[in-house]
């Protein structure tokens, strides 16, 4: 047993200036036991200074430390090394560094990465749970990975930005979310607390004003704090303005019409014209089951001002199929005198808003349709699942940490193995 694991352990994890020494497997009661495996260093070999990694004499040695290792078979696997206490002629007297070990940690930085990985793909309370360690073991490996990660990531070449925000907790807790969105590369860049101005304004100040400045495209919503803050530090990029967010406006209005005019009807004692009509008037017509698709056809026979608001909606779904920005803004300009004349107040809201962003909205037909809302959407689909599968995460430090490990494309660690 001795020769297998030493070899497995040789083979996948070699140790420059250290070799494993006894391995022996630990029975305990409650547990499917432990294999021990003693760490010493080689003969004659000297410790590193861990400032400097220098080779130094030693100074004396402490106690036996335990490193928590990868599992074999399902058994935890422990590495046993007695450090040594280097003299640095510069530095002084310090505990010699651990090829295995990052400063402190009971953890091997293998092991860390082992976790951190699984931690992708399960929760970490069922990582933890899976190999014999604790949620907060997990917590650190991950951080640790993580920080590794922003220390050692590119951000040369970024073209295109999109920026959002989300609530992530109650009482109106949001985190504003920086993520790059060019075509060969969609990761998480920059994430904060709130959804203020300030908040917004660190971002450009943290990305500095030259790769500001070489932006082509940036995604956000109609907020005018956004807006301004965009053309205050990235002028020369497009700004292509949240399509989802102009659907969302549009379906807000009928929904609102939808809302007056049942009241009216409820005055005239009507209680069932629009009764359950909602979500018919919402939905896409594709998604529309059998019976929605039958209500919707009885609603379109009735001259409401609800069905006009629908049919407007529906009438704008043609502007995104357009190609040329001059066609489009014709569309547009079209659309909008039409839901002027509608005489339908919440329409007609939506219309003078589309009417004052008209140049940014066509900024998607002058990025030839390559970048758009959905990506970030997208990407806040992921950053909501994180969320939801750990139920949920008191603090903001643990989140942030969370998605730059999901969704960062972060480098990570290189070790003599892979961890699939």
């Amino acid at each position: 047993m001795q020769l297998t694991v030493r070899t497995v352990l040789n083979r996948a994890h070699p140790l420059k200036s250290f070799v494993y020494a006894d391995i022996r497997f630990v029975p305990r009661k409650l547990s499917q036991g432990r294999i021990e495996v003693q760490v010493k260093p080689r003969t004659n070999s000297r410790g590193c200074c861990p400032e400097c990694q220098r080779r130094c004499p030693t100074y004396d040695h402490q106690f036996v430390r335990e490193f928590k290792f990868i599992p074999l078979w399902g058994v935890l696997v422990v590495l046993l090394y007695t450090p040594r206490r280097v003299s640095c002629p510069p530095h002084g007297v310090l505990v010699e560094a651990m090829p295995w070990a990052n400063g402190k940690s009971h953890m091997a930085t293998a092991y860390m990465s082992f976790l951190a990985t699984w931690a992708r793909r399960l929760s970490w309370s069922e990582t933890a749970q899976t190999f014999q360690a604790t949620w907060d073991d997990v917590f650190r490996a991950v951080r640790w990975v993580v920080e590794y990660g922003l220390q050692h990531r590119s951000l040369a070449g970024i073209k295109a930005i999109g920026v959002d925000e989300i609530q992530y907790r109650k009482g109106h807790k949001y985190l504003t979310l920086v993520y790059q969105i060019d075509a060969g590369c969609r990761r998480l860049l920059w994430i904060t607390e709130t959804r203020t101005v300030k908040a917004f304004e660190g971002f450009f100040t943290w990305f500095g004003k030259r790769r500001s400045k070489a932006l082509q495209v940036v995604c956000s919503d109609m907020w005018k704090p956004y807006l301004n803050v965009i053309r205050r530090h990235a002028g020369q990029a497009l700004n292509v303005l949240d399509k989802f967010h102009i659907v969302a406006h549009l379906n807000k209005a009928v929904d609102e019409t939808r809302r007056r005019d049942a009241a009216d009807l409820r005055r005239k004692g009507d209680n069932v014209t629009l009764k359950h009509s909602r979500w018919c008037l919402l939905k896409r017509p594709v998604n529309l089951t059998k019976n929605q698709a039958g209500r919707l056809r009885d609603l379109l026979r009735i001259n409401l001002s609800t069905v006009r608001a629908y049919l407007l909606k529906e009438d704008f779904n043609h502007f995104w199929t357009y190609v040329s920005p001059t066609w489009a803004g014709k569309f547009l300009d079209r659309w909008c005198r039409a839901a002027n004349r509608s005489r339908i107040a919440p329409m007609m809201a939506k219309a003078r808003m589309l009417k004052s962003h008209r140049e940014l909205i066509l900024n998607y037909f002058r990025a030839k349709k390559e970048f758009s809302s959905g990506v970030v959407e997208g990407l806040n689909t992921k950053v909501k699942l994180v969320t939801r599968k750990a139920f949920g995460y008191r603090e903001y430090n643990t989140i942030k940490i969370a998605l730059f490990h999901t969704l960062g494309r972060l480098p990570e660690p290189k070790h003599a193995h892979r961890f699939a």
